[in-house]
């Protein structure tokens, strides 16, 4: 089996950034014309056997306009939902930093130890990946299947693949839109992409690209 996977497009609270989590946010103007190029650019890998996404709209938005190409209806799937960040969800990095410094700087040095009140843990995402990818496994044997999701759990996904430990969180990057490969055959898995962001370079021609 071959996983696509998708981060949404772009959102507020990037810059500067915000502990999005399970805020329910659209995509941005920019976010939609990110969208619509990796619609067009993913075109190269099919066919696909479905398309997973988040059931937040940021991603299920990114998720319809990658369906519109290829003519599938995405799957919303809740094991694919951003990390919920507890009492810090919505709030600044600067903001947290500043009230919370010690667990703050915990959660920017070893984030796979530290617990946030009312959050979810890496640990606890991961596990939920760990069920989707099976079952992406057993449903779609052999085929290619997009998943569209997070920062962080994208993150979290490819460390997986990687077999790395989650305490390397802050090793790889997730931008808007960016596409990741992984293949599984038997018991190996390659990861053949990481964060590809090539198709959105030109955004004066995505801006021609309706979603």
């Amino acid at each position: 089996m071959t996983l696509v996977l998708v981060r949404h497009g772009h959102v507020e609270g990037i810059k500067p950034e915000k502990f999005r989590g399970q805020v329910d946010l659209p995509l941005t103007e920019l976010g939609r014309s990110q969208a619509a190029m990796t619609a067009h650019y993913l075109e190269r890998f099919e066919p696909f056997a479905a398309i997973y996404s988040s059931p937040l709209t940021r991603c299920l938005d990114t998720a319809v306009a990658i369906g519109r190409v290829c003519g599938i209806d995405p799957i919303p799937l809740p094991e694919l939902i951003d990390i919920n960040y507890g009492v810090w969800q919505g709030r600044t990095r600067d903001a947290v930093s500043r009230e919370d410094p010690v667990r703050f700087e915990s959660w920017m040095t070893r984030p796979d130890l530290t617990v946030v009140g009312g959050a979810d843990s890496l640990q606890t995402v991961q596990g939920s990946l760990v069920q989707a990818l099976q079952m992406f496994r057993e449903r779609h044997d052999g085929k290619t299947v997009v998943a569209v999701g997070h920062d962080s759990s994208n993150r979290i996904f490819l460390l997986t693949a990687l077999e790395m430990p989650l305490s390397r969180y802050w090793s790889l990057r997730q931008d808007p839109c960016c596409v990741n490969v992984i293949e599984f055959d038997g018991y190996r898995c390659t990861v053949g992409r990481i964060n590809e962001t090539a198709h959105l370079d030109d955004m004066q021609s995505a801006a021609t690209v309706k979603v």
